[in-house]
């Protein structure tokens, strides 16, 4: 019998299709997320908040001449990329400590803005965190 392997490449790496939210005030985009959406080809975001519904809008983005767009720092081994967006947590009150996860997504085509990644957050219970094995 004649085998076919592939050689697994993935170790360490977050397989993970959902993206997150750091206590240190950044917007995570793990490894399988980065690839499966081409977050490589893209140097932006702009994000977007709706309070009324607690989501952020991420959009991905290349247009330089945006005054609010914030950088992708893109993983130079393969981890993915993120942005800091401290000023953004900070313009809506929003404290990562209590809001920080993974989050499920979907794709809204939103006018005028165009294709945009929504997340609805939600806080953190303050001993939620610590869970006994």
């Amino acid at each position: 019998m004649a085998y076919n392997f592939q050689k697994f490449e993935g170790r360490n790496l977050r397989q993970e299709n959902r993206i997150t939210i750091t206590k240190s005030n950044s917007i995570g985009f793990p490894s399988k997320f980065y690839n499966n959406n081409k977050i490589k080809d893209f140097k932006y975001v702009i994000l977007y908040w709706d309070g009324g519904n607690k989501a952020i809008g991420i959009k991905f983005t290349n247009e330089k001449s945006e005054k609010s767009k914030f950088t992708i720092i893109h993983s130079k081994i393969g981890y993915g990329g993120s942005v800091v967006a401290r000023s953004f947590f900070k313009m809506y009150e929003i404290d990562p400590k209590m809001y920080h996860g993974r989050y499920d997504w979907e794709k809204q085509n939103i006018d005028g803005v165009g294709e945009v990644y929504a997340i609805k957050i939600e806080k953190k219970e303050q001993n939620e965190e610590i869970k006994k094995p």
